[in-house]
Protein backbone atom coordinates (compact mmCIF):
# COMPACT_ATOMS: atom_id res chain seq x y z
CA UNK A 1 0.00 0.00 0.00
CA UNK A 2 0.88 3.43 -0.95
CA UNK A 3 0.05 7.30 -0.97
CA UNK A 4 -1.42 8.21 -3.95
CA UNK A 5 -2.62 11.52 -4.31
CA UNK A 6 -3.54 11.53 -0.84
CA UNK A 7 -5.42 8.23 -0.70
CA UNK A 8 -4.17 4.51 0.46
CA UNK A 9 -3.92 3.04 -2.58
CA UNK A 10 -2.92 -0.80 -3.41
CA UNK A 11 0.19 -1.42 -5.37
CA UNK A 12 -0.16 -5.08 -6.20
CA UNK A 13 -2.19 -8.00 -4.54
CA UNK A 14 -1.38 -11.21 -3.52
CA UNK A 15 -1.40 -12.51 -7.15
CA UNK A 16 1.15 -9.94 -7.89
CA UNK A 17 1.87 -7.53 -10.77
CA UNK A 18 2.70 -10.00 -13.44
CA UNK A 19 -0.96 -12.06 -13.13
CA UNK A 20 -3.34 -9.11 -12.54
CA UNK A 21 -1.71 -8.20 -15.76
CA UNK A 22 -2.26 -11.18 -18.05
CA UNK A 23 -5.23 -11.65 -16.30
CA UNK A 24 -6.27 -8.58 -17.10
CA UNK A 25 -5.60 -8.85 -20.95
CA UNK A 26 -6.54 -12.63 -21.36
CA UNK A 27 -9.78 -12.93 -18.84
CA UNK A 28 -10.46 -9.24 -16.84
CA UNK A 29 -9.08 -7.10 -14.21
CA UNK A 30 -10.76 -5.28 -11.65
CA UNK A 31 -9.32 -1.52 -10.46
CA UNK A 32 -10.22 0.36 -8.00
CA UNK A 33 -10.10 4.17 -8.68
CA UNK A 34 -12.70 5.74 -6.62
CA UNK A 35 -9.92 8.24 -5.94
CA UNK A 36 -10.36 9.94 -9.61
CA UNK A 37 -11.98 13.29 -9.01
CA UNK A 38 -15.17 14.00 -10.59
CA UNK A 39 -16.55 18.42 -11.28
CA UNK A 40 -20.17 18.53 -12.10
CA UNK A 41 -20.68 21.39 -14.92
CA UNK A 42 -24.14 22.81 -14.89
CA UNK A 43 -26.25 25.30 -16.93
CA UNK A 44 -27.04 26.96 -20.20
CA UNK A 45 -23.25 27.68 -20.90
CA UNK A 46 -21.74 24.39 -19.81
CA UNK A 47 -20.61 23.52 -23.01
CA UNK A 48 -19.21 27.20 -24.20
CA UNK A 49 -16.83 26.87 -20.49
CA UNK A 50 -15.68 23.50 -20.83
CA UNK A 51 -14.83 24.52 -24.15
CA UNK A 52 -12.84 27.42 -23.18
CA UNK A 53 -10.78 25.51 -20.40
CA UNK A 54 -10.13 22.18 -22.55
CA UNK A 55 -8.46 21.40 -25.70
CA UNK A 56 -11.13 18.96 -27.50
CA UNK A 57 -14.38 19.84 -28.51
CA UNK A 58 -17.23 18.85 -26.17
CA UNK A 59 -19.66 21.04 -28.56
CA UNK A 60 -19.55 17.51 -30.73
CA UNK A 61 -20.38 15.21 -27.85
CA UNK A 62 -24.06 13.80 -28.02
CA UNK A 63 -26.18 12.80 -24.84
CA UNK A 64 -24.02 10.06 -23.39
CA UNK A 65 -21.28 9.78 -24.66
CA UNK A 66 -17.51 11.00 -23.39
CA UNK A 67 -13.91 12.34 -25.03
CA UNK A 68 -10.86 12.46 -24.08
CA UNK A 69 -9.70 15.91 -23.34
CA UNK A 70 -6.74 18.02 -21.43
CA UNK A 71 -7.01 21.68 -19.36
CA UNK A 72 -4.48 23.49 -21.24
CA UNK A 73 -1.71 26.03 -20.34
CA UNK A 74 -1.61 29.46 -22.20
CA UNK A 75 1.03 27.77 -23.29
CA UNK A 76 -0.17 24.80 -24.73
CA UNK A 77 0.88 23.05 -22.27
CA UNK A 78 -1.02 20.59 -19.75
CA UNK A 79 -3.06 21.23 -16.64
CA UNK A 80 -4.03 17.57 -16.27
CA UNK A 81 -5.74 15.04 -18.57
CA UNK A 82 -9.21 14.08 -18.03
CA UNK A 83 -12.60 12.83 -19.72
CA UNK A 84 -15.47 15.47 -20.59
CA UNK A 85 -19.13 13.45 -19.92
CA UNK A 86 -22.14 14.47 -21.57
CA UNK A 87 -25.25 14.27 -19.82
CA UNK A 88 -27.58 16.83 -21.61
CA UNK A 89 -26.73 20.28 -23.72
CA UNK A 90 -26.58 21.57 -19.99
CA UNK A 91 -25.25 19.26 -18.04
CA UNK A 92 -21.30 17.86 -18.27
CA UNK A 93 -19.22 16.28 -15.54
CA UNK A 94 -14.94 16.17 -15.83
CA UNK A 95 -13.48 13.45 -14.63
CA UNK A 96 -9.84 14.50 -13.65
CA UNK A 97 -6.92 12.67 -11.67
CA UNK A 98 -7.01 12.16 -7.91
CA UNK A 99 -3.21 13.85 -7.67
CA UNK A 100 -4.11 17.06 -9.52
CA UNK A 101 -8.01 17.16 -8.24
CA UNK A 102 -7.44 19.96 -6.10
CA UNK A 103 -5.04 22.00 -8.78
CA UNK A 104 -8.15 21.53 -11.29
CA UNK A 105 -10.57 23.18 -9.60
CA UNK A 106 -8.45 26.09 -8.69
CA UNK A 107 -7.12 25.92 -12.50
CA UNK A 108 -10.85 25.68 -13.57
CA UNK A 109 -12.32 28.40 -11.08
CA UNK A 110 -9.43 31.09 -11.73
CA UNK A 111 -10.07 31.02 -15.68
CA UNK A 112 -13.30 30.32 -16.17
CA UNK A 113 -14.63 33.64 -18.20
CA UNK A 114 -18.62 34.46 -17.38
CA UNK A 115 -20.01 31.90 -18.74
CA UNK A 116 -23.46 30.58 -17.44
CA UNK A 117 -22.54 27.79 -15.72
CA UNK A 118 -22.58 26.26 -12.20
CA UNK A 119 -19.57 23.99 -10.51
CA UNK A 120 -19.33 21.77 -8.05
CA UNK A 121 -16.49 19.23 -6.73
CA UNK A 122 -18.41 16.34 -6.14
CA UNK A 123 -15.54 14.09 -6.01
CA UNK A 124 -16.57 12.42 -2.71
CA UNK A 125 -20.07 12.09 -3.70
CA UNK A 126 -18.29 8.87 -6.37
CA UNK A 127 -16.95 5.65 -6.01
CA UNK A 128 -15.36 4.40 -9.50
CA UNK A 129 -14.69 1.35 -10.31
CA UNK A 130 -12.90 -0.06 -13.52
CA UNK A 131 -13.64 -3.94 -14.87
CA UNK A 132 -11.59 -4.50 -17.98
CA UNK A 133 -10.27 -7.59 -20.02
CA UNK A 134 -12.41 -9.80 -22.51
CA UNK A 135 -14.56 -11.13 -19.89
CA UNK A 136 -15.84 -7.83 -18.92
CA UNK A 137 -19.06 -8.14 -20.57
CA UNK A 138 -20.02 -10.65 -19.83
CA UNK A 139 -19.49 -10.52 -15.80
CA UNK A 140 -20.85 -7.14 -15.41
CA UNK A 141 -23.82 -8.29 -17.59
CA UNK A 142 -24.66 -10.60 -15.17
CA UNK A 143 -25.04 -7.67 -12.13
CA UNK A 144 -27.34 -5.55 -14.90
CA UNK A 145 -30.16 -5.18 -17.22
CA UNK A 146 -28.28 -2.89 -19.30
CA UNK A 147 -27.51 -4.13 -22.43
CA UNK A 148 -23.98 -3.46 -22.31
CA UNK A 149 -23.40 -4.70 -25.71
CA UNK A 150 -25.02 -1.51 -27.11
CA UNK A 151 -22.81 0.43 -25.31
CA UNK A 152 -20.41 2.34 -27.73
CA UNK A 153 -16.84 2.70 -26.66
CA UNK A 154 -16.60 6.18 -24.55
CA UNK A 155 -20.43 6.28 -24.48
CA UNK A 156 -22.22 5.07 -21.18
CA UNK A 157 -25.58 4.51 -19.92
CA UNK A 158 -27.69 5.42 -16.48
CA UNK A 159 -28.99 2.36 -14.46
CA UNK A 160 -28.84 -0.44 -11.18
CA UNK A 161 -25.80 -2.64 -11.08
CA UNK A 162 -26.90 -5.13 -8.34
CA UNK A 163 -29.56 -2.96 -7.51
CA UNK A 164 -27.21 0.44 -7.07
CA UNK A 165 -28.00 3.48 -9.29
CA UNK A 166 -25.01 3.62 -11.50
CA UNK A 167 -23.43 5.21 -14.42
CA UNK A 168 -21.61 2.51 -16.88
CA UNK A 169 -19.22 3.69 -19.38
CA UNK A 170 -17.63 1.86 -21.68
CA UNK A 171 -13.60 3.09 -21.04
CA UNK A 172 -10.93 2.41 -19.45
CA UNK A 173 -6.92 2.88 -18.92
CA UNK A 174 -5.83 -0.47 -20.18
CA UNK A 175 -5.69 -1.33 -23.85
CA UNK A 176 -8.92 -3.77 -23.09
CA UNK A 177 -12.40 -3.33 -23.64
CA UNK A 178 -14.12 -2.84 -20.62
CA UNK A 179 -16.08 -0.44 -18.35
CA UNK A 180 -15.91 1.98 -15.38
CA UNK A 181 -19.01 2.23 -13.19
CA UNK A 182 -19.51 4.97 -11.02
CA UNK A 183 -21.96 5.11 -7.98
CA UNK A 184 -22.26 6.33 -4.56
CA UNK A 185 -19.60 6.26 -2.55
CA UNK A 186 -20.84 4.06 -0.01
CA UNK A 187 -21.63 1.68 -2.65
CA UNK A 188 -17.74 0.78 -3.55
CA UNK A 189 -17.21 -2.10 -1.01
CA UNK A 190 -20.90 -4.21 -1.81
CA UNK A 191 -20.04 -3.22 -5.64
CA UNK A 192 -16.76 -4.76 -5.61
CA UNK A 193 -17.51 -7.62 -3.87
CA UNK A 194 -20.30 -8.57 -6.10
CA UNK A 195 -18.34 -7.92 -9.07
CA UNK A 196 -15.50 -10.07 -7.91
CA UNK A 197 -17.91 -12.99 -7.33
CA UNK A 198 -19.69 -12.40 -10.50
CA UNK A 199 -16.29 -12.76 -12.37
CA UNK A 200 -15.08 -16.16 -10.56
CA UNK A 201 -12.82 -14.55 -7.93
CA UNK A 202 -10.52 -17.60 -6.84
CA UNK A 203 -10.90 -19.48 -9.68
CA UNK A 204 -7.82 -19.88 -12.53
CA UNK A 205 -9.37 -17.71 -15.35
CA UNK A 206 -11.53 -15.55 -12.67
CA UNK A 207 -11.42 -12.12 -12.80
CA UNK A 208 -8.19 -10.80 -9.97
CA UNK A 209 -8.32 -7.68 -8.08
CA UNK A 210 -5.54 -5.17 -9.37
CA UNK A 211 -2.99 -2.20 -8.29
CA UNK A 212 -1.47 0.54 -9.73
CA UNK A 213 1.29 -1.66 -10.89
CA UNK A 214 -0.53 -3.41 -13.45
CA UNK A 215 -2.50 -0.11 -14.15
CA UNK A 216 0.76 1.12 -14.97
CA UNK A 217 2.35 -1.37 -16.89
CA UNK A 218 -1.33 -1.84 -19.24
CA UNK A 219 -1.38 1.53 -20.19
CA UNK A 220 2.02 1.88 -21.29
CA UNK A 221 1.17 -1.15 -23.52
CA UNK A 222 -1.39 0.61 -24.80
CA UNK A 223 0.79 3.47 -25.40
CA UNK A 224 -1.17 6.02 -23.19
CA UNK A 225 -0.04 8.91 -21.79
CA UNK A 226 0.15 9.45 -17.44
CA UNK A 227 0.22 12.56 -16.16
CA UNK A 228 3.16 13.79 -14.43
CA UNK A 229 4.86 10.96 -17.15
CA UNK A 230 4.15 11.77 -20.62
CA UNK A 231 2.11 15.15 -19.71
CA UNK A 232 2.49 18.13 -17.50
CA UNK A 233 2.82 21.65 -17.39
CA UNK A 234 5.97 21.31 -19.32
CA UNK A 235 5.15 19.90 -22.14
CA UNK A 236 2.67 20.56 -25.08
CA UNK A 237 -0.30 18.25 -26.48
CA UNK A 238 1.61 18.21 -29.77
CA UNK A 239 4.52 17.13 -28.29
CA UNK A 240 2.97 14.53 -26.32
CA UNK A 241 1.18 13.23 -29.87
CA UNK A 242 -1.98 14.29 -28.93
CA UNK A 243 -2.64 16.64 -31.52
CA UNK A 244 -6.11 14.54 -32.26
CA UNK A 245 -7.73 15.99 -28.97
CA UNK A 246 -6.56 19.45 -30.16
CA UNK A 247 -9.35 21.16 -31.85
CA UNK A 248 -7.50 24.05 -33.58
CA UNK A 249 -10.95 25.41 -35.46
CA UNK A 250 -13.39 25.05 -32.66
CA UNK A 251 -13.07 28.25 -31.82
CA UNK A 252 -10.66 29.70 -28.80
CA UNK A 253 -9.55 27.90 -25.92
CA UNK A 254 -6.54 28.46 -23.69
CA UNK A 255 -3.12 27.65 -25.13
CA UNK A 256 -4.69 27.48 -28.56
CA UNK A 257 -2.50 30.29 -30.07
CA UNK A 258 0.19 28.57 -29.26
CA UNK A 259 -0.66 25.10 -30.00
CA UNK A 260 -1.54 26.40 -33.71
CA UNK A 261 1.91 28.78 -34.26
CA UNK A 262 3.56 25.40 -33.14
CA UNK A 263 1.54 23.04 -35.69
CA UNK A 264 3.32 25.59 -38.15
CA UNK A 265 6.18 25.56 -37.53
CA UNK A 266 6.83 21.85 -35.93
CA UNK A 267 8.28 21.05 -32.44
CA UNK A 268 11.40 20.69 -31.11
CA UNK A 269 10.99 17.35 -29.17
CA UNK A 270 8.48 14.26 -29.74
CA UNK A 271 6.73 11.62 -27.38
CA UNK A 272 8.33 8.30 -28.89
CA UNK A 273 8.31 4.72 -27.81
CA UNK A 274 10.91 2.43 -27.56
CA UNK A 275 11.76 -1.02 -27.17
CA UNK A 276 15.04 -2.34 -25.46
CA UNK A 277 17.25 -4.16 -27.79
CA UNK A 278 19.93 -4.82 -25.08
CA UNK A 279 19.72 -6.73 -21.71
CA UNK A 280 18.08 -4.65 -19.33
CA UNK A 281 15.23 -2.60 -18.25
CA UNK A 282 14.53 1.16 -18.89
CA UNK A 283 13.12 3.13 -16.04
CA UNK A 284 11.86 6.60 -15.52
CA UNK A 285 13.79 9.46 -15.52
CA UNK A 286 17.31 8.00 -17.58
CA UNK A 287 19.05 9.80 -19.79
CA UNK A 288 18.51 9.17 -23.83
CA UNK A 289 21.69 9.28 -25.42
CA UNK A 290 21.50 9.55 -29.53
CA UNK A 291 25.37 9.74 -31.16
CA UNK A 292 27.02 10.03 -27.84
CA UNK A 293 25.17 13.10 -26.61
CA UNK A 294 22.49 13.07 -23.84
CA UNK A 295 19.39 14.53 -25.92
CA UNK A 296 16.10 13.17 -23.95
CA UNK A 297 15.16 11.79 -20.94
CA UNK A 298 12.79 8.67 -20.36
CA UNK A 299 9.39 9.93 -19.59
CA UNK A 300 7.94 6.06 -18.72
CA UNK A 301 9.91 2.40 -18.80
CA UNK A 302 9.05 -1.24 -17.50
CA UNK A 303 8.93 -4.68 -19.06
CA UNK A 304 5.87 -5.70 -20.82
CA UNK A 305 4.54 -8.60 -18.63
CA UNK A 306 2.09 -9.55 -22.13
CA UNK A 307 4.52 -8.74 -25.08
CA UNK A 308 7.93 -10.16 -22.65
CA UNK A 309 10.10 -7.00 -23.59
CA UNK A 310 10.84 -4.03 -21.85
CA UNK A 311 9.46 -1.29 -23.01
CA UNK A 312 9.01 2.88 -22.41
CA UNK A 313 8.29 6.38 -24.20
CA UNK A 314 10.85 8.62 -24.00
CA UNK A 315 11.38 12.55 -25.76
CA UNK A 316 13.72 13.02 -28.13
CA UNK A 317 14.16 15.64 -30.69
CA UNK A 318 12.03 15.96 -33.72
CA UNK A 319 14.57 15.50 -35.94
CA UNK A 320 15.22 11.89 -33.97
CA UNK A 321 12.14 10.68 -33.32
CA UNK A 322 11.63 8.08 -36.39
CA UNK A 323 11.30 4.34 -36.26
CA UNK A 324 14.11 2.10 -36.19
CA UNK A 325 16.08 5.19 -35.03
CA UNK A 326 18.88 3.41 -32.33
CA UNK A 327 19.15 4.98 -28.96
CA UNK A 328 20.53 4.33 -25.89
CA UNK A 329 19.25 4.22 -21.94
CA UNK A 330 21.77 5.29 -19.20
CA UNK A 331 20.68 2.47 -16.96
CA UNK A 332 22.60 3.32 -13.90
CA UNK A 333 25.70 4.38 -15.93
CA UNK A 334 25.52 1.85 -18.36
CA UNK A 335 24.16 1.96 -21.91
CA UNK A 336 21.68 -0.05 -23.28
CA UNK A 337 20.49 -0.02 -26.20
CA UNK A 338 17.27 0.83 -27.71
CA UNK A 339 14.90 1.33 -31.12
CA UNK A 340 11.89 3.28 -31.72
CA UNK A 341 9.11 1.77 -32.25
CA UNK A 342 5.51 2.94 -33.15
CA UNK A 343 3.21 3.00 -30.86
CA UNK A 344 0.92 1.71 -29.05
CA UNK A 345 2.92 -1.21 -28.05
CA UNK A 346 -0.25 -3.65 -27.66
CA UNK A 347 -2.74 -3.22 -29.78
CA UNK A 348 -6.52 -5.73 -29.07
CA UNK A 349 -7.77 -7.65 -31.60
CA UNK A 350 -11.42 -6.15 -31.97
Amino acid sequence: MVDFGGWDMPVQYPAGTVEEHLRTRTHAGLFDVSHMGEIDVRGAEAIALVNYLTSNDASKLVDAQAQYSALTTPEGTVVDDLLVYRFAADHLLLVVNAGTTSKDWEWITSHRRKESAELKNVSSDYCQLALQGPDAIAILQQLTDLPLSDIKYYHFSEGQVDGVPSIVSRTGYTGEDGFEVYAAAEKAEQLWSKILDAGNFGSDDGVLPCGLSARNTLRLEAGMALYGHEIDESTTLLEANLGWICKLNKGDFIGREVLVKQKEEGTRKRLVGFEVTERGIARDEQDVMIGGERLGRVTSGSPAPYLKKNIGMAYVPTRFANEAQTIQIDVRGKLVGAQIVKTPFYKRDR
